[in-house]
C-alpha cells in the first residue's frame, strides 16, 4: 500500500456497521473480446438453438440441406481467405502477417478439402463447387468482409473475422459435449470444429482484437463492435440460408 493513498491491487475492507464488512477489491475490466461477445450475446444463442445447428448436433438435418450448406461454406471460404490474405497485406509485424497468411493457407488447404470430402460423399464434382453460384446470404456476407478488409482499419477486419473463426470453435465445442451424432458426416463436422487446433486460431484471433481495440480510441472500438455484430447476424443468416436451401430465383 503506498502511503496517503490506496493500492488498487489489493482488497480493501470498509466497514459498514454491526460488523458488516464490504470488501473493495480491483475491478477487472473484460478483454475487448469479451465486450463483444455479450453485445451480440443473443444472437450467438440463436445460433446454437437453429434447427440446422441442432440437426448436426442430433443428426437429424436431412442431408440435403447440408449438402447445399456445404456447397455454400466452400463459396464462403474462398471469400474468408482472401480477406485473411488482406489481412497479411495489412498487419504491421511479421508475426501478425505470418499468423493471417498461415490460416489463409490452412483454409485454402485443409477446411476446403473437408468440404470437398463431404461433396465427394454427396456426388457433387470439385468443378460444380468451384461453380456453385452465392446465394443472397452467401453473398451479402463476402461482400461486407471483404468490403471491411479493404476499406477498413486492421481493428475492423479483424473483429468482422472473428465471428466465424470464434464462433465455430465455440459451436463445435458445445456440440461435442453433448455427445456423437449418429451420421459419420455430421461427427466427422463436429469433430473438426470442436478440435484443440481449431480453438487455438480462435484464441489468437480474439487476442489481436483484444490487442487492436486496446490501442483503438473510442470511435475505433465503435467500429469495431459494429462489424463484429454485423457479422454475427450474417453467421445466423448463413444458418438459416442452409436450413431454407436459399437460393438466387
Amino acid at each position: 500500500m503506498q502511503e496517503g493513498g490506496v493500492d488498487g491491487r489489493e482488497p480493501v475492507e470498509v466497514p459498514l456497521g454491526h460488523e458488516v464488512k464490504l470488501s473493495c477489491g480491483r475491478v477487472e475490466r473484460s478483454a475487448f473480446s469479451e465486450q463483444l461477445r455479450a453485445a451480440a450475446a443473443e444472437i450467438w444463442e440463436a445460433q446454437h438453438a437453429h434447427p440446422f445447428v441442432r440437426g448436426i448436433g442430433d443428426g437429424s438435418l436431412p442431408v440435403e440441406r447440408f449438402a447445399h450448406y456445404v456447397r455454400q461454406d466452400y463459396v464462403f471460404l474462398i471469400e474468408y481467405a482472401r480477406m485473411l490474405a488482406l489481412g497479411a497485406a495489412r498487419a504491421s509485424d511479421l508475426e501478425t502477417m505470418r499468423r493471417f497468411a498461415d490460416i489463409a493457407q490452412a483454409i485454402l488447404g485443409e477446411e476446403m478439402e473437408l468440404h470437398r470430402a463431404f461433396a465427394r460423399e454427396f456426388g457433387i464434382s470439385e468443378a460444380e463447387l468451384e461453380a456453385e453460384p452465392p446465394a443472397q446470404a452467401t453473398q451479402a456476407y463476402t461482400d461486407f468482409l471483404v468490403r471491411t478488409a479493404a476499406l477498413g482499419d486492421l481493428g475492423e477486419l479483424a473483429a468482422a473475422l472473428l465471428p466465424c473463426m470464434w464462433g465455430y470453435a465455440e459451436l463445435g465445442q458445445r456440440l461435442a459435449a453433448a455427445g456423437t451424432p449418429p451420421d459419420e458426416r455430421y461427427a466427422r463436422w463436429i469433430q473438426t470444429y470442436a478440435a484443440p487446433e481449431f480453438e487455438e486460431l480462435a484464441a489468437w484471433c480474439r487476442g489481436l482484437v483484444d490487442r487492436l481495440g486496446a490501442a483503438a480510441d473510442d470511435d475505433g472500438r465503435a467500429r469495431m463492435t459494429r462489424a463484429f455484430v454485423t457479422c454475427s447476424r450474417y453467421e445466423l443468416a448463413f444458418w438459416e440460408m442452409g436450413w431454407t436451401l436459399q437460393r438466387w430465383r
